[in-house]
């Protein structure tokens, strides 16, 4: 079978789903015994996700090969249970960025380089490679924004010519939204006939359109869009709000959308093998009994608005594990910046069953983090650091157990005295000369994990080690390491290094003797954690938490 490629554009308004959608067409293909990937191609200048605002664009997802991309790939992989790698994500920036160096190296002949056709077969190029690459039947492509606007217009024309060049093969859907206004009280269709309109404009028709709304759609929306905008009614799927993002594939399968998209493609229909997935989706909607888990962070206020982007994979990872214990996680927002205008406010932190302090960047709020941490660690809260909360949980324990009041870390002191949190000796030059973008210490290293240890315990059945030490493989994205220089003193004090990296010798995971649950990773486990594969971390650390609600 020749490899099939979909493109995936919203209409309307960004943030209706797009991703969500993508990763669920990718599901239920899977499910029917085909190989998948999914590529995300976002329209900014921006050569990766890193130097992204995770206010406004939400969390940068690592991939195990370093690659720094859009939240939604984070999204694909929990959805398909497979690995995205650096060919699956693309920027304007790249593209253009890739364009310019193969003609820098005469790698076009001499030829002069247009924008029209170059930018477009550079797409394309990119995901046929990234189908090859993953031995792929289907590639699936998100393209970032809405039909209309002029960034994503040469992103369009590369699967324009992708149509005409494989008419066969290629497949185009759009996830549009419908509206409801208030005062109005009826489903309107017309923004979306708009959006197909600029479709058209852009040459192409979208074979399947995929109608977001808050309620399902009705049979005269339906036939009404189907005559406007030249697309057969079947075609045209409800696919409402729901309370949560793994029922989405359920339902589109109810819709038969994977038939659909098999039959418009000349392939062979299947069933679909869901019963884990569709188990997974009763357990969510049984509303199990909850646990309370409080993320202490500054990442997610906008105004009066909280952005729960900035820290998506956390917040899944956490569900994860949830639904393995048969709970319900019950996630709330903690400003730190409150902690710091007023230490009594901690005493709120005993309404919840555990805490997390992720990672982030810069020295705003971190002081009310550091007090949080001692707090928790005081009174047998379970706790969970994650990147700059192991570095912070260091910092706490260097000044409050080891007596070096003064700790801290460089990045929030640049001539620090005591630095038990230093910057890598091969980031010193790349920070001297302001060289940010994809400069840190990214993607898959090995950790060795000593036995005895909490994560010894949590990682066994995953490693499919009983006993002894063992390696397990972790993401990271940082440039901050706890100095070596204070791991005697802080060792000899009590703090426990549960995994190292064994090449680079470095402090990968720390915890707390005679306590719940107190463990910090300098890596993100969260990047790992997949809805019937919860990260076996987050795993105990929800163990641990409803202990503590008992």
């Amino acid at each position: 079978m020749a490899t099939k490629y979909i493109f995936v554009a919203g209409g309307v308004m960004s943030g209706i789903g797009k991703g969500i959608a993508t990763a669920s067409i990718g599901r239920i293909l899977k499910s029917k015994g085909f190989k998948v990937t999914a590529i995300k191609i976002d329209p900014y200048i921006n050569v990766d996700a890193g130097t992204m605002n995770p206010v406004e664009h939400g969390e940068v997802f690592v991939t195990d090969d370093g690659k720094e991309c859009d939240q939604d790939v984070g999204n694909y992989e929990r959805f398909l249970d497979e690995n995205i790698y650096t060919d699956n994500y693309m920027t304007t920036g790249s593209v253009y960025l890739s364009v310019i160096n193969k003609e820098r190296n005469l790698e076009y002949g001499g030829e002069c380089v247009s924008v029209v056709p170059g930018i477009p077969n550079e797409v394309i190029e990119t995901i046929k490679r990234a189908g090859k690459k993953t031995k792929s039947d289907f590639v699936l492509t998100e393209i970032g924004g809405t039909v209309g606007e002029y960034q994503n217009l040469l992103f369009l024309e590369a699967a324009r010519m992708m149509k005409f060049q494989h008419p066969k093969d290629v497949l185009f859907v759009l996830v549009s939204y419908l509206p409801v206004p208030g005062i109005i009280g009826e489903m309107k269709t017309k923004p979306t006939q708009q959006a197909v309109k600029n479709l058209n404009e852009a040459g192409l028709q979208p074979d399947i359109i995929l109608a977001r709304s808050e309620t399902p759609m009705d049979e005269p929306r339906k036939k009404k869009l189907a005559i406007y905008c030249n697309i057969h009614p079947e075609d045209v799927l409800s696919a409402p709000d729901v309370k949560s993002i793994y029922e989405v594939p359920v339902n589109f399968e109810k819709e038969e959308i994977g038939n659909k998209i098999l039959r418009k493609l000349g392939v062979k229909t299947r069933p679909s093998e869901m019963k884990e997935w569709d188990n997974l989706v009763k357990l969510i909607r049984n509303h199990p009994k909850e646990v309370k888990i409080g993320i202490v962070g500054k990442y997610f206020e906008s105004g009066k608005f909280t952005l729960m982007d900035s820290y998506i994979s956390v917040i899944e990872s956490i569900k994860h594990a949830a639904f393995s214990q048969n709970r319900k996680a019950d996630i709330h927002w903690i400003s730190s910046e409150d902690f710091e205008k007023d230490p009594k406010t901690l005493k709120e932190l005993d309404k919840y069953d555990g805490i997390v302090v992720p990672g982030g960047f810069g020295n705003r709020g971190i002081e009310g983090k550091i007090k949080a941490i001692e707090y928790c660690r005081k009174n047998k809260i379970p706790f969970f650091g994650l990147c700059l909360g192991l570095q912070l949980s260091v910092i706490e324990f260097a000044r409050n157990i080891v007596g070096i009041k003064d700790a801290t870390s460089r990045e929030f002191d640049k001539n620090p005295k005591n630095p038990v949190i230093d910057v890598m000796q091969e980031q010193k030059e790349l920070l001297k000369n302001k060289k940010y973008g994809g400069t840190m210490r990214l993607g898959a290293y090995d950790c060795q994990i000593q036995e005895g240890t909490i994560s010894h315990r949590a990682y066994k059945d995953w490693a499919g080690e009983k006993s002894g030490p063992y390696m397990i493989s972790e993401r990271h994205r940082h440039r901050y390491e706890v100095n070596n220089d204070y791991r005697d003193v802080l060792k000899e004090n009590g703090l426990v290094v549960a995994g190292i990296n064994p090449k680079k010798n470095l402090v990968e995971i720390i915890e707390i003797k005679n306590h719940p649950f107190f463990v910090g990773t300098q890596f993100h486990p969260e990047f790992k954690s997949r809805p019937l594969k919860p990260h076996p971390l987050f795993k105990e650390f929800i163990k641990a938490a409803i202990k503590n609600k008992k």
